[in-house]
């Protein structure tokens, strides 16, 4: 009987040392795969070896390349990469860059120094930039299995971090001030105590920000929140419920003080 309750707890603990992992745990753990294939899964999201020395050349030989040259260079051989790129598109030192094949970009977009663009997923198919769009320095756009649109001349400015676990769509014309975040990886299941959080799963909804919205400084969106057309988000506010159009919306959690029609 003894026996029979050992490897019981003994499976199930596997069980649960495999539950308590996130997607990406699980396959930077996966010790069936070598170190390669987990920095492939990481970096293009493919076993292709010809993608994977493209990709390293063209990262190891100008990702990093100061000056003009480095932006002459990247203009042309960066295009390469990605699953489109538009005219005049300018891409800054050091991008950091996963899944490229999903990532599609429209004409004179600018994307500057250390920003990142992530479309790693299993299931997930795009992150889409629309024409004119800019993507200031440090700024993450990243997906976690999710896509992401960015609307025409749209401007995110430095260090925001806007992440997708399903559907994040951002419309046209809207100023992201510095450092805002778009948590649209969802929220995480807490109602078990057994087990961990981490466990326990997460419930994702989306996020959508409307056409000519102006998001200010340090403004938190979270997990299934519509902001409406033409709406302004205080510095600092935490949006948790939706917002109407023309709103002017400030505090936390986020309140409408105002309206501009």
């Amino acid at each position: 009987y003894k026996y029979k309750l050992l490897k019981f707890n003994a499976t199930t603990m596997a069980i649960s040392d495999d539950l308590e992992k996130t997607e990406l745990q699980a396959k930077l753990t996966d010790e069936k795969k070598t170190a390669l294939q987990k920095y492939q899964d990481i970096t293009i999201g493919s076993y292709s070896i010809s993608k994977l020395i493209k990709y390293e050349l063209l990262v190891t030989l100008i990702g990093a390349l100061p000056g003009a040259i480095g932006l002459v260079l990247r203009k042309k051989f960066y295009k390469s990469l990605f699953g489109r790129v538009g005219r005049n598109v300018i891409f800054g030192k050091s991008i950091t860059i996963r899944h490229p094949d999903k990532i599609y970009i429209g004409d004179n977009v600018i994307i500057d120094d250390y920003a990142v663009l992530d479309g790693k997923g299993a299931d997930n198919n795009r992150i889409i930039i629309g024409d004119n769009v800019m993507i200031g320095r440090s700024s993450v756009i990243s997906c976690k299995n999710g896509n992401i649109t960015i609307g025409e001349n749209s401007n995110i400015a430095m260090n925001c971090f806007i992440q997708s676990a399903k559907e994040v769509n951002i419309g046209k014309n809207v100023l992201f001030a510095a450092y805002c975040y778009v948590i649209g990886g969802g929220d995480h299941e807490t109602e078990r105590t057994d087990i961990p959080i981490i466990a326990q799963g997460q419930i994702v909804k989306g996020i959508t920000i409307e056409d000519n919205c102006w998001i200010g400084a340090s403004v938190k969106v979270l997990d299934g929140v519509k902001i409406g057309r033409d709406s302004i988000i205080g510095a600092g506010a935490v949006v948790t419920k939706d917002i109407p159009d023309y709103a002017i919306a400030v505090g936390v959690p986020a309140k409408v003080v105002k309206t501009r029609s």
